[in-house]
């Protein structure tokens, strides 16, 4: 996955030889009200002037912002369309910003335990660079932004609250937990990090660490205090909520009740194909007998983070040297930096590199506390995922794009069907080259797919209220019962089964888009598979070269 929901990539200036049109001119406008929108973004795109900055969450800056959308359909629509390419910015700007609207006029507010200002704020320090005293000014104007940000995030929450949008109880239960944690040293922990800095810095970095800290820890109260009692005991949020979610996160309108029927009928697939692959492994073993001689195989485990760092930066550069010959990968993009997280949560994630190249494209893992035995088998698809041909080369291939996409589609334009359809795309695509015949590196995808596959069935089914298949009791979906299926098909860890639980729960229409966005794609290059003059390197390059957008308007655009 790609850490956030907007993609990181770097406003590259200077080069290429892009002639704007009027939709350019307000697209490039339109990227400069985002960057005052979302300050934290804008220092990581590269953009100066915001790296001591930090985002609005109050009532009155989603109102700006809704009102920034409103005025840029109405420009929009009052331009003319000057080529193929202008066509495709005007019909991402409309679907984004129209969908973006939409929500917004639910009025309900997010607050989860993976995408929300509650981890978004803290997270903003992760990648802040610590190697200048300008660098160390900065952290320690954000921290003293902290309590600013929470308090206006806290106060558009009561207002969702007032107004009947509560969030769920699940989620401000998990939620406080998570501000429990980072007012107890996180900040402390940060700051302590820096080296030779004067003296009256250190001292304005301890204040902005402890009034951080302390702002989390009323923020907590608030949430235990004020916001639980009014939080609703309802998980699901409906059908119409959801369609508009899934919108969001696809860029394209699905039919949910037949999605929700394909996602079961995937499900069953992928079960049958790990059945023929741990036979392979083992004549009469089981899928869990199989993972069970994979995992004990010495020559499958890694020891040590430093071995896992290792492991990953060897494949990675070995893959993408043997990609060279089915995409374009030229030199700067040719590279993916793999790095061990700062945090400890267990995922897996991507950051894009900056304008120059100069710093990498990057993945991330973040090992839990105390997890020193890692299995290849389980996670060489996850670096095909998360390097390339997966997110770096999508990400890459659009910032080297400079000459041809507008720095709002280069930079600020994700949509995560597209993205994350395209990096388990692109898995399935490493298995179609031959890259996934050993079955154990097999059996791991199979068992990423089956993940993704039952997450779209808990997903859609539990919050549209669809019915459970028979198996699992034939009634209308419950947390119980989602949690046991789960259960049976995630091949995760008990913290990380409790994690990706509320995360289904919380952040609907989300998961799901990851293979429902794979799915799209497939069906997008079996268009084009039909034509004779089909040659899958070029079908590739052009569709990676637009950038990301919503999936309707891909279709169109690769038409």
């Amino acid at each position: 996955m790609i850490r956030g929901t907007i993609s990181r990539q770097d406003t590259r200036t200077g080069k290429g030889s892009m002639s704007h049109t009027a939709i350019d001119a307000l697209a490039e406008h339109y990227a400069t009200q985002l960057a005052a929108h979302h300050p934290v973004v804008a220092s990581e795109i590269g953009i100066t002037g915001y790296a001591d900055k930090m985002p609005d969450y109050s009532q009155d800056g989603a109102e700006e912002l809704d009102a920034l959308n409103a005025n840029m359909l109405t420009e929009l629509a009052q331009l003319n369309v000057a080529n193929p390419n202008d066509q495709v910015t005007h019909d991402a700007m409309v679907e984004r910003l129209t969908v973006e609207r939409q929500l917004h006029a639910t009025g309900v507010v997010e607050l989860n335990n993976i995408a929300s200002p509650v981890q978004d704020i803290r997270a903003t320090f992760d990648l802040m660079p610590t190697d200048s005293v300008q660098d160390w000014n900065n952290i320690a104007a954000r921290l003293r932004l902290v309590e600013d940000s929470l308090g206006g995030y806290q106060r558009r929450l009561a207002t969702a609250a007032h107004t009947g949008h509560a969030p769920a109880l699940r989620q401000v239960d998990v939620c406080i937990v998570q501000a429990q944690a980072a007012a107890e040293g996180y900040f402390t922990g940060l700051t302590t990090q820096a080296g030779e800095v004067p003296e009256s810095l250190r001292a304005d970095l301890e204040r902005g660490a402890a009034s951080a800290s302390q702002a989390y820890a009323d923020f907590a109260n608030y949430l235990k205090d004020e916001l639980r009692p009014h939080a609703r005991t309802k998980d699901a949020v409906g059908h119409n909520y959801y369609q508009l979610a899934s919108q969001e996160f696809l860029g394209a309108q699905v039919d949910l009740l037949e999605t929700y029927h394909w996602g079961l009928e995937e499900l069953e697939r992928i079960i049958g194909e790990q059945r023929q692959v741990a036979e392979s492994i083992r004549p009469g073993a089981s899928i869990d007998q199989a993972r069970t001689l994979l995992s004990a195989d010495p020559r499958r485990q890694l020891h040590g983070t430093g071995a896992l760092q290792a492991w990953m930066q060897h494949l990675s550069d070995t893959t993408i040297e043997a990609m060279k010959q089915h995409f374009d990968v030229p030199a700067p993009m040719d590279y993916v930096e793999a790095m061990i997280a700062p945090t400890q949560d267990g995922g897996i994630y991507y950051t894009g590199p900056s304008e120059d190249f100069s710093r990498p494209g990057r993945m991330w893992w973040s090992v839990p506390e105390g997890e020193e035995t890692f299995t290849t088998w389980q996670q060489t698809t996850t670096v095909f995922h998360e390097g390339v041909p997966g997110h770096h080369l999508q990400i890459a291939t659009a910032l080297m794009n400079a000459d041809q996409l507008n720095s709002w589609r280069r930079n600020w334009l994700w949509v995560s069907g597209h993205g994350e359809g395209w990096a388990l795309y692109a898995e399935d695509l490493m298995k179609e080259l031959g890259y996934l015949n050993d079955p154990g590196d097999y059996l791991g995808m199979l068992d990423a797919q089956r993940m993704r596959a039952a997450r779209v069935v808990f997903d859609i089914g539990i919050h549209c209220g669809f019915p459970a298949p028979a198996a699992w009791g034939g009634k209308i979906w419950d947390v119980e019962t989602g949690y046991h299926f789960l259960n049976a098909n995630l091949n995760e860890t008990p913290g990380v089964l409790d994690f990706e639980f509320t995360r289904y729960l919380g952040w609907p229409g989300q998961a799901p888009s990851y293979a429902v966005g794979k799915r799209i794609w497939q069906d997008i290059r079996a268009e084009h598979d039909a034509l004779p003059d089909f040659d899958l390197k070029t079908f590739h390059t052009r569709a990676l070269q637009l950038g990301s957008m919503g999936l309707e308007t891909l279709q169109k655009a690769l038409q």
